[in-house]
């Protein structure tokens, strides 16, 4: 079996696959400092309880975008799944796509492995729309290449960021209002964050198509995917889990090499 770690600024996803087939997630904050030895005892009591075989894990790979978190999360790997980790993003793992940038190496372990997933299981050219600490829409093309992207705030970020810098304005959660006019501030707020990531969405998915020339299928992931799919039919399909179904197939690939 297979343990595939994906790190992200805010939260680090651990999961499990037997045959390619996910067969269990969890989710911790992200924190670089935490040890291989904090990892394993939180990990092993999750595995325990949901009934996997921890010495049937033989395999890792790990994508961050958070540097000082590989040290502990490869140490989790060695010491408790007696397993050297596959490293998103080292020079010797391969992806098998081509990366179409002017420095292949600025580009996020978690973008690489959407792009992967991405080509894997649709066809076609793609926008793949990533709801994470950033927003992110990669562009894919036909052949599987990655040619690059946006990076945007993310909605969390920004909602902290609105808070922090204006004094009277309150905490808000993220909510689809009735209208676009807010009769309160609440309201008001929530209309600007919602309907305005829907509009960024839109107006950016519109943009890069342009761009392309041709007609692009558009993919989202992320926790809050579901959320804004619901007010817009730019977004053709979701896919929560497709980071980590990317992992899985980048192992595959250099698995077999």
């Amino acid at each position: 079996m297979l343990l595939a770690i994906d790190s992200g600024n805010t939260n680090t996803v651990f999961a499990v696959f037997e045959d390619n087939q996910l067969i269990g997630e969890w989710r911790a904050a992200t924190d670089p400092n935490r040890t291989a030895d904090e990892h394993g005892v939180w990990l092993l009591q999750l595995l325990s309880a949901n009934n996997v075989d921890i010495s049937s894990i033989n395999e890792t790979i790990i994508a961050t975008v958070v540097p000082e978190a590989l040290f502990g999360l490869s140490g989790l790997s060695k010491k408790y799944f007696d397993s050297k980790p596959l490293v998103v993003g080292h020079p010797q793992v391969e992806i098998g796509i081509k990366i179409k940038l002017d420095d292949p190496s600025q580009i996020g372990a978690d973008r690489l492995a959407n792009a992967v997933a991405g080509h894997k299981l649709y066809t076609g050219p793609l926008i793949i729309i990533d709801f994470g600490t950033a927003t992110t829409f990669d562009v894919i093309d036909q052949n599987g290449a990655y040619c690059g992207g946006v990076i945007a705030p993310g909605i969390n970020l920004s909602l902290a960021a609105l808070d922090e810098a204006a004094a009277r304005l309150p905490r808000i959660a993220i909510e689809r209002p009735d209208s676009v006019i807010g009769s309160n501030t609440v309201a008001a707020m929530q209309s600007g964050v919602y309907w305005g990531y829907v509009s960024l969405i839109e107006g950016l998915v519109k943009r890069i198509t342009i761009e392309y020339g041709y007609k692009m299928k558009v993919v989202a992931t992320g926790g809050l995917a579901p959320i804004f799919s619901r007010a817009t039919a730019v977004i053709e399909e979701i896919d929560t889990d497709m980071t980590l179904r990317g992992l899985a197939y980048i192992n595959s690939l250099n698995r077999l090499v």
